[in-house]
């Protein structure tokens, strides 16, 4: 028999959605309630595991309500022994009107075998209408031994049925009302309460504590209390008891009702301590990721690496298109760029960056932090808190991450721009032009103006060609420098391109490990909060 089927209110549905909201809840509920609503869970479990043709009913009550009396009155047999100096019950007494599947429940129940009674032959006698009731007659809440044995106190929270057996001198008792009825406000359907030893009051004065005790249960939260007024003495309303109980067992939903009434005052438990639901969206929108990796990018230093990457490229490009004679000249003179230790900078750009990002784990928490407040606001406070947690679940490992990744990107300065080769061909074949020049206008002097020997051709001894030469030296000077100030421009762009592509690949990285080691975290935290809020509306139903 399905728990839907035999509820008609879905309260497999609702146990299932208990089930999520126990497994989602974990951290983020009141320990005491989520203790409850466990125990609530493996209590339904084991008993809709149990035989459903079978109703348990308790009655409980105080010392000398004749709560025994009454189950030796109901069940037609002195079953339960009654007290005469000290009327009290030790341990829980069975009477079970058809045993047949009744065992594993009554094991469940944890009832002693000594203890246990059958009514075999109640179908003879006309009661045919209690088949399946187990009647508990129940240790005195109140006795001394009620205070180290917990008996009575769990097999209230178990049992199908509770009917509190209260006597006219101690109806009002609040050691019951404080500790057990206005707990338990909203168990109308499965809680009756009876008056007995009516037979000590008139008419009129059982009517008087009767209207008082119903007015009692109202003020507790009882809307539709169950009275019944008995005598087990004389068995004045122990057939109208008889009736109430044949009704729920007829019903067979007790036990449903039951685990119902549990679940609504859970439920309610559980909502005053959670706020009405506020969805949020369980994914972290385009530019929230893109804030977070441009924070992370901020903290790492990577506008930091991408500037000394463009200063390093501008450098190392002297050596490839600078003016080679403004480059040799400058060898003569201290050298302001030593510092940047050029032969080793690729190992200079891994230590910048590793020291970046190690040396501002502040920045790296401060950006996540800002994460999670923008996504938490007006969550409450202890999911605010989990998504917070979620956002810093591995902020210790970032920054170390975030070094490692940037480390392995440093810039390739071993690549040349092919541009660079065709400029420092065109430069070298300048300085060899000059230098030819120079040659030029030395053998000139040398064999046409001082007349020193014969020159190996005319050419070489024609001082008309010296005005020639001159202009070609100055044409090559001036190309060299037209050259060196194109290729600075070239360089400045170049530099340019470089960084931002450093740059553009140094962000992917950070945006890749903020993805991994932020957002998804924070993501599953959220589709937590929401999968939680929808199953603890689904059990509230």
């Amino acid at each position: 028999m399905s728990v839907t089927t035999s509820t008609g209110h879905g309260l497999g549905s609702r146990l299932a959605a208990l089930a999520r909201v126990v497994e989602l809840g974990e951290g983020r509920i009141d320990p005491e309630l989520y203790a409850e609503a466990a125990q609530l869970l493996l209590r339904a479990g084991d008993r809709l595991k149990l035989s459903p043709d079978h109703t348990v009913v308790a009655l409980a009550g105080g010392t000398g309500s004749g709560k025994s009396s009454l189950f030796n009155a109901v069940s037609g047999l002195e079953l339960s022994p009654i007290g005469v100096r000290r009327p009290t019950t030790a341990r829980t007494h069975a009477c079970v009107w058809g045993l047949d599947g009744a065992g594993s429940l009554l094991e469940w129940l944890q009832i002693q075998w000594r203890h246990r009674f059958a009514r075999a032959s109640a179908l003879d006698r006309g009661e045919s209408q209690l088949h399946g009731l187990i009647l508990l007659d129940l240790p005195d809440h109140d006795s001394i031994r009620a205070l180290t044995d917990t008996e009575a106190d769990r097999l209230i929270s178990v049992a199908d049925l509770v009917v509190w057996v209260l006597d006219p001198q101690k109806y009002a008792d609040a050691s019951i009302h404080r500790r057990y009825v206005a707990e338990h406000a909203g168990h109308d359907a499965v809680t009756v309460f009876v008056l007995n030893q009516c037979d000590k009051l008139t008419p009129e004065e059982q009517a008087i504590c009767i209207a008082d005790l119903e007015d009692l249960l109202s003020r507790e939260g009882v809307t539709r209390p169950r009275v019944v007024a008995t005598s087990a003495a004389t068995g004045k309303g122990v057939d109208s008891l008889k009736a109430v109980l044949a009704e729920s067992v007829a019903a067979r939903r007790a036990a449903f009702q039951r685990l119902e009434a549990d679940l609504d005052r859970l439920m309610v438990r559980l909502a005053k301590d959670m706020p009405e639901r506020l969805r949020v969206e369980p994914t972290i929108d385009g530019a929230r990721r893109a804030g977070l990796a441009d924070a992370l990018c901020d903290a790492v230093g990577v506008p930091a690496v991408g500037e000394a990457m463009e200063n390093v490229y501008a450098v190392r490009s002297v050596d490839w298109v600078g003016w080679p004679y403004a480059r040799w000249a400058a060898k003569f003179r201290p050298d302001p760029l030593s510092s940047l230790k050029l032969g080793d900078v690729k190992d200079d750009i891994r230590a910048l960056v590793g020291s970046a990002v190690s040396a501002q784990p502040a920045e790296v928490d401060n950006a996540v932090q800002a994460l999670a407040d923008g996504l938490a606001g007006g969550m409450p406070d202890v999911w605010r808190d989990g998504v917070r947690d979620s956002a810093r679940s591995r902020a210790d490992q970032l920054p170390r991450v975030l070094s490692e990744e940037l480390s392995e990107i440093a810039p390739p300065l071993d690549r040349v721009p092919g541009w660079w080769w065709v400029l420092k061909f065109w430069q070298y074949a300048l300085v060899l032009a000059f230098a030819a020049g120079l040659v030029w206008i030395g053998a000139i002097l040398f064999y046409g103006v001082f007349k020193d020997g014969a020159p190996p051709a005319e050419i070489f001894g024609d001082p008309a060609a010296l005005p020639w030469l001159g202009l070609m030296m100055a044409s090559v000077l001036g190309l060299g420098a037209l050259t060196a100030v194109a290729s600075r421009n070239g360089v400045v762009l170049g530099a340019g391109k470089e960084r931002d592509r450093l740059e553009s690949d140094m962000r992917r990285r950070v945006a890749a490990v903020s993805q991994d080691m932020v957002v998804e975290p924070v993501e599953r935290e959220l589709h937590r909060y929401n999968d939680f809020y929808a199953a603890l509306s689904t059990a509230r139903r």
